[in-house]
């Protein structure tokens, strides 16, 4: 558990820009303690805890790269065909005899090269008849053939410690040898809902209720990372039982994430259960969807207030409990994807915020084209179903016009 002290940051009442948020993340939430071994088959999504030095080449050893005819390059007439006798085949998983010099070798894709051999003609370029085979001019010294450590040299660094473990990167760790890896331990996630207004599905609303979307839109976004979360149910409006409540899960988790409460109504006790539990980090930030949206520390357990309509809970989720999580984990930062695309819509905006716009995304060139919602509310969940990325747009814009360039965030990448 990444015990923090309380006063470990200092709350000022102004609204953070985005990468403040960031910053403080970063420079002051130490990740877990601890590792632990696994096996390949376990380790997908799971954070590197030690660098994987390379203890073979990769290759290892000098082989074809395609099936051919192995040759000596210094045994070709140069600017001409150069007809070779055939002395041999060497396949996969068999050691051959050395070339004899002026000649050549049927060789079959990943085949250790026979010594003297330095160079492989392609199969399909091939004309062979009578026990030789005509190799046409042109060919380099080295073409078609795979030095030994040529993909990963021996002794270098194949992963660094932090690497989210990918499919990739284990079937990199396969290659090298390593039938376990050192990782570091999953965060523990504890995930509350907040407000008398809200039921969970499959039970019967209220007359003044509505299905709670929040908590299981959180959860399903926790399972594309490192952790193991848990659901910890709806808070009700009552602020020691909030306070309590919080106090007891901060025992149990590496973080506590919260939706709703945190703005300034009286029936909003997430914020005031942080301050009196232990100390407040940031209350607002400068983002729309999501200003308001609380950070703050319990027993040495940090514990974001992310807010309460579902479109901002995303975005400040993306924006302060993803990469908090990745800290958590011992993982190297991990911006969140970006790319261009044209505005095919009109905005404006205020300075000194930066704002989330839902777009869809639609074939365009040189760019995609960026479609705006056409509807604008943080509540509207069905606007994420029917959108493809949100439009960034910085702090310093004010208004967007169509031709516009402008960065999305898609959520395929994001989600």
């Amino acid at each position: 558990m990444a015990q923090l002290s309380d006063d470990c940051f200092a709350f000022g009442d102004a609204l953070l820009s985005v990468e403040q948020a960031e910053a403080l993340v970063a420079t002051r939430i130490p990740p877990l303690a601890g590792s632990e071994m696994l096996a390949l088959h376990l380790l997908r999504g799971r954070i590197l805890a030690a660098p994987l030095l390379a203890a073979v080449p990769l290759p290892p050893f000098f082989n074809a790269a395609v099936d051919g005819y192995a040759f000596r390059h210094a045994d070709l007439t140069a600017g001409a065909a150069t007809a070779l006798p055939l002395a041999g085949r060497v396949a996969a998983g068999h050691g051959a005899a050395a070339l004899p010099a002026g000649a050549a070798m049927r060789i079959f894709t990943g085949a250790p090269m026979p010594a003297g051999a330095d160079s492989v003609l392609m199969q399909e370029d091939a004309r062979e008849a009578e026990g030789r085979v005509l190799v046409p001019p042109g060919l380099k010294p080295g073409a078609n053939a795979r030095p030994a450590g040529e993909d990963v040299a021996q002794g270098s660094e194949a992963l660094a410690a932090g690497t989210r473990l990918r499919a990739p990167e284990i079937g990199l760790a396969a290659a090298l040898g390593q039938a376990v890896l050192p990782v570091r331990p999953l965060v523990r996630v504890g995930v509350f809902s907040t407000g008398d207004e809200l039921a969970t599905p499959g039970t019967t609303l209220g007359p003044a209720q509505t299905f709670d979307s929040n908590r299981f839109t959180l959860l399903a976004l926790l399972g594309g990372l490192p952790v193991v979360a848990t659901d910890l149910g709806i808070l009700p409006d009552n602020a020691e039982a909030t306070r309590a409540a919080l106090a007891a899960a901060a025992g149990q988790h590496d973080l506590l994430l919260t939706s709703g409460g945190v703005s300034m109504g009286e029936e909003d006790h997430v914020r005031a259960a942080i301050q009196q539990g232990g100390s407040l980090v940031f209350w607002r930030l400068a983002v729309k969807p999501g200003r308001p949206a609380a950070m703050g520390v319990i027993g040495g357990t940090p514990v974001l207030g992310l807010p309460g309509n579902p479109v901002a809970a995303v975005v400040t989720f993306l924006h302060l409990a993803r990469p908090l999580i990745l800290r958590l984990a011992g993982a190297r930062a991990e911006p969140l994807p970006r790319f261009p695309a044209q505005a095919t819509f009109q905005y404006r905006k205020k300075a000194g915020r930066r704002e989330y716009v839902r777009v869809r995304l639609l074939p365009g060139a040189p760019l995609p084209l960026a479609e705006k919602f056409a509807r604008e509310g943080a509540g509207l969940l069905s606007s994420l179903t029917q959108s493809d990325a949100f439009a960034e747009l910085p702090e310093e814009v004010t208004a967007v016009a169509p031709g516009d360039t402008v960065q999305v965030l898609p959520f395929a990448a994001c989600f």
